[in-house]
């Protein structure tokens, strides 16, 4: 009887298993053959999949920013005072818990790889600034955000602030836990939004 493969499921052990590498021993480490190693698939098996190491490293780094994105939107679906799912959706960015601090690491190799490779993929543009900014003019239209302050500027501060956090929590884990990232972001909240808007 034949062996039916389904490919997508395939690809997607594949690129788990270089996440896996990458976490153990960094983007040097992660070679054909240690992804293929790790995913229990020969080399012949693996280059069927992907003919190229940027092509699977390009595909790992796609599915980390896919997965973070979902479970974003699945935020965005909840109903839920706005203030509250704008903290919601601040936190998903940030690592507060292993699996997202594993997805940080990988993240922070990625970017680190190919701000130096010369490849096409744009890591600048993962998708933050501008998910940011969105979330500040929603809150200035609704009318929670502190009328005195400028939306743009405050884009920026927050983007700093989110990227700053995360660095922070991802070399010292100890100081910058679970605990400490959900009052730095609701200090941070609580300074730009209306005082009513925290009342949920």
């Amino acid at each position: 009887m034949t062996k039916i493969v389904d490919h997508d499921q395939r690809r997607l052990i594949i690129a788990e298993a270089a996440l896996r590498v990458i976490r153990q021993v960094g983007m040097k480490g992660a070679t054909v053959r240690n992804i293929a190693r790790e995913s229990g698939l020969s080399l012949g098996a693996l280059r069927h999949y992907f003919s190229t190491q940027d092509e699977l490293l390009d595909f790992s780094m796609r599915l980390v920013k896919e997965r973070a994105t979902a479970r974003i939107n699945d935020l965005v679906s909840l109903d839920m005072p706005l203030v509250q799912k704008v903290l919601w959706i601040l936190l998903e960015l940030l690592p507060t818990d292993d699996d997202k601090l594993a997805e940080m690491e990988v993240w922070f190799a990625f970017t680190a790889h190919y701000r130096n490779s010369g490849t096409a993929f744009d890591v600048q543009h993962d998708g933050i600034l501008d998910l940011v900014g969105r979330l500040l003019r929603s809150l200035k239209e609704s009318g929670v955000l502190r009328p005195e302050l400028d939306c743009a500027m405050e884009t920026e501060r927050l983007y700093a602030f989110i990227d700053g956090i995360a660095l922070h929590a991802f070399l010292d884990t100890k100081r910058v836990d679970y605990e400490r990232i959900v009052d730095l972001v609701t200090y941070h909240m609580k300074s730009i939004c209306i005082e009513e808007s925290f009342l949920f």
